[in-house]
């Protein structure tokens, strides 16, 4: 199994184009801080086997960027995409819109998120003239798993978190999930979650049975919401658990002999500063950030 961080920014990227901070003022003139929105693909042994984690406003800029996700030769389009979706958030979802022209188009969710995508943002009856849109059921772990090209892929329920364009759908634990990718053959197994509102026993075993885990890491701190002004709410209030911290992410990662990374990075966190010493910090628990085009083999 094969994994290649295509973005790593949560919503807005950076530089956000209508943002001034420290992060988005560095970034525009330095190419080595700036995000695209986080994206993971995951490419099988056979040739074209791959799918990603997430479709983001920036899929056509990650795609062709990866020789391996071009069409095979000989191929004129690209027959089939297959996307993973972790919830039903606009950063991960409206890069579905920019995929209707390959061919086919199967989108693995759970139950609520494809509501969401097919009642809320009509993405059925807008993709119906350009592709063949096929939906898959994303099982919970501990159900029988999808195969995906020797691949087994399940999700693993975080939370109820839903995003604001559905603020009044039903409650459901399945709203936000991370996608668990376990290669039968190798016996290993990859944990994606870039969106995580609390940490639970849940998501304690989770990371516990991965090799590999890429976890949200929006905000440094719990005040950094508030403190930059971007909003009233402090991280946890936003449905983000920060990674600093007595109950903070980093806190509970120290120790784990999986290799784990942070992704969804908000503009604000310092962390998009390479030379932030937070960096230092997350090297001496043995954690660091995911990078722009980072590739990890499990």
């Amino acid at each position: 199994m094969l994994l290649r961080t295509l973005g790593t920014a949560a919503g807005g990227g950076v530089p956000q184009w209508n943002c001034a901070c420290p992060g988005c003022a560095g970034a525009r003139p330095h190419p080595g801080w700036r995000r695209q929105h986080d994206c993971l693909a995951v490419l099988g042994d056979a040739p074209g086997a791959w799918c990603l984690v997430n479709a983001t406003p920036d899929i056509t800029t990650q795609l062709q960027g990866q020789p391996e996700l071009r069409p095979a030769a000989g191929q004129k389009r690209t027959p089939l995409v297959r996307v993973l979706l972790t919830d039903a958030e606009l950063d991960h979802t409206l890069g579905l819109f920019q995929l209707r022209e390959a061919d086919r188009i199967e989108v693995l969710a759970t139950p609520p998120v494809r509501a969401a995508l097919t009642e809320g943002l009509h993405v059925d009856r807008v993709l119906a003239p350009y592709t063949d849109l096929v939906w898959r059921d994303l099982p919970p772990h501990g159900e029988p798993p999808v195969d995906l090209s020797g691949l087994q892929v399940s999700a693993v329920p975080l939370s109820s978190k839903r995003p604001r364009y559905a603020a009044h759908a039903d409650e459901h634990p399945a709203w936000s999930s991370a996608v668990r990718l376990h290669d039968p053959d190798s016996g290993t197994t990859a944990l994606y979650a870039p969106a995580l509102a609390a940490w639970s026993d849940t998501i304690e075993a989770a990371v516990a049975d991965a090799d590999a885990v890429f976890l949200d890491g929006t905000f440094w701190d719990d005040d950094e919401p508030r403190r930059t002004g971007i909003s009233r709410r402090t991280a946890t209030g936003m449905g983000h658990l920060p990674i600093d911290g007595p109950d903070g992410t980093a806190s509970h990662l120290n120790g784990i002999g999986a290799r784990c990374l942070y992704t969804h990075l908000n503009n604000t966190n310092p962390l998009v500063d390479p030379s932030a010493p937070q960096h230092k910090e997350l090297a001496a628990l043995g954690l660091a950030v995911a990078g722009e085009g980072m590739e990890i083999s499990l």
